[in-house]
């Protein structure tokens, strides 16, 4: 070990004797900067410092052929300043070597999670394979930024997906990448995705049964030949559940005593609760029984859970004059209903099991609805009492008529 002034010249020159393996020079005009020298005419620039801890550390800066004397200088000093305000060139190079690529933390991380709880962990699958994948997949975690994820974003609308598609690419990044920060992931601090503005939706359809309708379309199921359909249906509507909750549901879910029905696995991954209405025990006591099947709206002949009744529904629903009705319209009726009959979004959002109010909040005109046919009462208890108070109010003509 020797300290020199290295110039480059001598640089140049310095040579390691054949007996030892290498010989370390020291630059006595930049402090921690070491020249490893090998016998086989190998040279590379070293920093050598002392951490937070007290103990003596040396990284690599670059090869001598890659980098001039002053820029092994200038590379030292930088390293050696970010060391004295408390961070560890060593520390960071280790995070960098261990930070995943966005494949291997979903394909290592994310999908073996998602799989343990989601039903529709395939459709994460098949979104990022064909849509996040090809664009930033090979890139590591702390290499995507924001802009990344708008052009993403961005693109995957003008390429022809609708508003809801193109977020949905953001919706998913969000989560995962969450994910990542929760689990503590290397080279993961903050989630590029934050404030990434999304597209605005209008293709959210909302079709509410009117009670005609429902008595109406309920007439016919009872004729379809899929016998189990009236009861599958009537359930749909009594407890704004899902289709999927409906035809898995087993009778040990059901508690007749305190008339609630506990859905294990829901969209979320979570167990919920439905209350039952008298409507609904009724129900249950109707549905024909199947000896050793724990099924409630099973395939007569398989004794298992439909895998799809759409044959039979589009069949009804056509009959009832009614073809533009989806089954899962049959749960946004339920909640119309609700709301149609004085109960507040919050009693909605709890029964349908809505993790988030803005879901709920699509019935909030319906809500306001409901409010102005409360507010209008007071017309039509009051008579003609305020009929003077009324015509001096400018425009009295439109206000009288409207009420």
């Amino acid at each position: 070990m020797s300290h020199i002034a290295l110039t480059p010249s001598n640089v140049s020159t310095l040579v390691c004797p054949p007996t030892k393996r290498r010989i370390d020079v020291h630059d006595q005009k930049t402090k921690g900067l070491v020249l490893e020298i090998r016998p086989t005419g190998g040279k590379t620039y070293y920093l050598r410092y002392v951490d937070q801890r007290g103990r003596t550390r040396q990284i690599k800066l670059a090869d001598q052929q890659d980098v001039s004397l002053a820029q092994a200088r200038a590379l030292a000093d930088s390293l050696r300043n970010r060391v004295a305000v408390g961070e560890d060139p060593n520390e960071l190079k280790a995070v960098a070597r261990s930070t995943p690529t966005l494949n291997e933390f979903f394909h290592n991380s994310y999908l073996p999670f998602v799989k343990g709880y989601k039903r529709s962990w395939d459709c994460d699958e098949r979104m990022f394979r064909n849509h996040i994948a090809p664009k930033l997949g090979t890139k590591f975690l702390d290499e995507i930024t924001k802009d990344d994820i708008i052009t993403l974003h961005r693109q995957r609308r003008e390429s022809g997906a609708a508003p809801a598609s193109a977020n949905r690419l953001v919706v998913i990044l969000r989560y995962m990448l969450n994910l990542a920060i929760r689990w503590e992931t290397p080279g993961l601090v903050k989630n590029p995705t934050l404030n990434v503005t999304q597209f605005e939706e209008h293709n959210k359809r909302e079709r509410f049964l009117t009670n005609e309708e429902a008595q109406r379309l309920y007439q016919i199921v009872k004729l379809s030949d899929n016998k189990m359909l009236q009861y599958i249906v009537a359930m749909l509507i009594l407890t704004g559940a899902r289709k999927r909750e409906v035809l898995d549901a087993k009778w040990e879910d059901f508690d007749l005593v305190h008339q609630s029905w506990r859905i294990p696995m829901t969209k979320s991954g979570k167990p919920r609760h439905v209350p039952m209405s008298n409507g609904v025990l009724v129900l249950l006591n109707t549905i024909p029984h199947y000896d050793n099947c724990p099924f409630v709206f099973p395939n007569p002949k398989t004794r298992k859970p439909f895998v799809t009744v759409f044959v039979a529904w589009n069949t009804a629903r056509k009959q009832a004059g009614l073809a533009e009705v989806r089954m899962h319209d049959l749960r946004h009726s339920f909640a119309s209903f609700l709301v149609n009959n004085g109960r507040s979004l919050y009693e909605v959002q709890k029964i349908l099991g809505h993790t988030q109010i803005k879901t709920t909040q699509r019935y909030a005109h319906l809500a306001q609805e409901t409010l102005l046919d409360a507010a209008n009462t007071i017309t039509v208890s009051l008579g003609d009492a305020f009929t003077p108070v009324i015509s001096a109010i400018p425009n009295a003509k439109m206000l009288t008529s409207n009420l």
